[in-house]
């Protein structure tokens, strides 16, 4: 899912850049297990492909070029799938819904707060320079003017608190 342009895709904030110890605590928060891998392996689970990261059950996999933006989206996609989904899990999220899809991405904005030196306004920065593409033109505008309807679903599953902040859950059904 990113870019054509190098310019702009080489500018994301790479997990190498994060505290190791600080992304493993907030993926065992959602007991998932985060795995770091050398630079030139191969990213078992990659929808994508390296350096994006990779889904196998509750198993995260990174390199340090992995942008962070893509561990949460990943995360998100985990965190969001329901319990059935998430055993069979491998590579493909498989995303149910537009509206599921939505909320993955509002959630890892939302995540990205919980990760020191990167925050929500660089998450939406970098989703731009990777190249999610949003009908109002960025992700900063869809986040602030047309987002609803993923907060609402994120929401009714019990994955955020009206406050916007995170539950720590997985979702249940």
């Amino acid at each position: 899912m990113h870019s054509d342009s190098p310019s702009d895709e080489h500018k994301v904030m790479r997990c190498a850049q994060c505290q190791p110890a600080e992304l493993q605590q907030l993926l065992s928060r959602y007991q998932l297990s985060l795995h770091w891998l050398e630079r030139e392996q191969d990213i078992p689970g990659s929808f994508w492909g390296a350096p994006e990261a990779g889904l196998i059950k509750h198993h995260v996999y990174i390199r340090p070029d992995t942008p962070v933006h893509s561990l949460l989206h990943e995360c998100g996609h985990v965190i969001c799938m329901d319990a059935q989904r998430r055993q069979r899990l491998h590579t493909d999220a498989n995303g149910r819904t537009a509206a599921e899809e939505n909320a993955v991405c509002y959630l890892q904005i939302i995540l990205a707060d919980q990760i020191n030196g990167f925050g929500r306004q660089r998450a939406l920065l970098d989703m731009d320079r990777w190249g999610y593409s949003f009908r109002l033109g960025s992700a900063h505008r869809w986040f602030e003017e047309d987002a609803a309807d993923a907060q609402q679903w994120l929401l009714a599953h019990d994955l955020i608190a009206p406050n916007n902040q995170p539950t720590y859950r997985l979702r249940r059904e």
